[in-house]
């Protein structure tokens, strides 16, 4: 048995601000349930939700994880900059050298994403969100490789890549060096059981390749903390 990538979840001061924001950009439709508080539904082949939780807790580092939006031409990466920063984005700086085509952006709580020049053949098949580009090793690609069963489709120089079969997104990993962990991490992955599934059974079989299951026991809702082998935190929820 194997678990799905439910959601990608970000911690937020501001959950429905920043929900508004992502909602502008992707253009995704914004909902309000019960069970996922303030939520993003895809509105392509993007096999995940987003969901915004409410959180205490100041940036304090480069977010791990970020991601990548396509560009079909010089004037639509043009227009999506500038939806991003009429919704409250900005620029910034994290060492991009000027001759690199990609235009690197931070949304109204600084989380970094960036908005890829058309040319990228890497991103050339996916969709608008070409990727999510992670900070992490090429073990922790395979991990991810197996907890998913998304195949590999990098695997190159300590840098992997990984997609669904259903295609949406790559989820990408750039190898060493790794950045230093600076806290609990603002967006991580939240995985579900397939349907009637064993939530036990299915943290036990990450544990096998190479989790660690957080202290803390199970959450009000069921969620479990774990990490993968990169000591970065995701959560296994029960069945749905």
């Amino acid at each position: 048995m194997t678990c799905h990538l439910f959601a990608l979840c970000f911690d937020a001061n501001e959950p429905r601000r920043l929900a508004r924001f992502w909602a502008g950009v992707l253009g995704w439709e914004l909902i309000d349930d019960p069970q996922d508080g303030i939520a993003l539904l895809p509105s392509d082949d993007t096999g995940f939700r987003i969901r915004f939780l409410p959180t205490q807790e100041q940036k304090s580092g480069p977010n791990h994880m970020h991601f990548d939006l396509t560009s079909m031409s010089l004037e639509d990466q043009q227009r999506t900059v500038a939806r991003a920063l009429e919704l409250g984005g900005r620029h910034i700086d994290i060492g991009q050298r000027p001759e690199e085509g990609h235009v690197v952006l931070a949304d109204p709580e600084g989380n970094e994403f960036c908005v890829i020049e058309p040319d990228n053949t890497f991103l050339a098949d996916c969709g608008f969100v070409g990727a999510l580009a992670c900070d992490g090793s090429q073990e922790v690609g395979y991990f991810w490789n197996k907890a998913l069963g998304w195949p590999l489709v990098w695997d190159q120089d300590q840098e992997t890549a990984i997609r669904s079969p259903h295609g949406g997104p790559k989820v990408t990993w750039g190898g060493p060096p790794l950045m230093p962990k600076t806290g609990k991490e603002r967006l991580r992955f939240e995985l579900a059981p397939t349907a009637h599934g064993d939530q036990q059974a299915e943290i036990d079989r990450l544990v096998s390749l190479g989790a660690t299951r957080l202290d803390g026991g199970r959450g009000e809702d069921g969620r479990v903390a774990m990490a993968d082998p990169d000591g970065r935190e995701f959560c296994v929820l029960t069945p749905r």
